[in-house]
């Protein structure tokens, strides 16, 4: 069976993206990128890997996979054990804003065979190892769909400069003020109904607890997220951007 093959703007975006990975991730090692290849599950550190998915400007999803030292470091903090998920979220998100404004779901700590392998069974998927002198000690890999057809100066996505030109048409429109609004559930009541509700009633919505609750401007649906706490202020945490036509979905 032929080995897949990767372009050049795949290894030029891919070694991008795990360049701005490497910056931050958490690790007392001064790492190097390597040379990108055709994502597998060779050369695997010990370890855990951390996978998420991002949509937005780009829709893919992306893999970290942290060596076992780090994992055991963050286990055994002073401060107590810390997720490592959280402690490696900031390099999945550098390396997925490598192609545009995206969200990133929350994550999940997986094994690295099989967070690499689910990865690599989608078309165009590369990895790019982050080494130690000649040792591996952490892998950045990534999946688009799909991807840029080619990559401008430094790696960034061609299609990334188009959407720069139309921002900067729109740049007269940024100080419309605009209505937000957030909305948990709907139902439907008859006129008798609403007229019997007091103080205690309750109103049953048309959404589970916990489903995420959408996001309107001016009364279209643009993105649905989870609800927060901010110094005692509700809030929404974006976790998915609806695309344009599929606000009934």
């Amino acid at each position: 069976m032929t080995a897949p093959t990767i372009t050049e703007p795949q290894v030029a975006l891919a070694r991008s993206a795990a360049e701005a990975a490497r910056a931050v991730l958490p690790t007392s090692r001064e790492l190097v990128v390597g040379v990108p290849v055709a994502a597998s599950e060779d050369a695997l550190p010990d370890g855990q890997a951390i996978t998420a998915r991002f949509s937005g400007a780009a829709t893919g999803d992306v893999v970290v996979v942290v060596g076992q030292d780090l994992a055991d470091a963050l286990k055994e903090s002073p401060l107590g054990e810390l997720d490592l998920t959280a402690a490696v979220r900031p390099a999945l998100e550098a390396a997925a804003r490598t192609f545009g404004p995206v969200v990133l779901d929350p994550g999940q700590v997986m094994e690295p065979a099989v967070a690499l392998s689910a990865l690599a069974a989608k078309p165009g998927a590369v990895a790019v190892p982050l080494l130690d002198g000649e040792t591996v000690r952490a892998i950045v890999a990534l999946s688009l769909t799909p991807w840029p057809a080619e990559a401008g100066p430094g790696g960034v996505p061609a299609r990334r400069a188009e959407i720069g030109a139309i921002r900067g048409g729109l740049d007269m429109l940024h100080d419309v003020e605009m209505e937000v609004s957030a909305e948990l559930g709907r139902t439907r009541m008859s006129v008798r109904e609403l007229l019997s509700l007091v103080p205690g009633a309750i109103v049953e919505l048309d959404r589970a607890a916990g489903s995420p609750a959408d996001l309107l401007v001016n009364g279209r649906l643009i993105a649905r997220g989870e609800v927060v706490v901010i110094d005692e202020n509700f809030g929404i945490r974006i976790t998915e951007i609806v695309a344009p036509g599929s606000e009934q979905g």
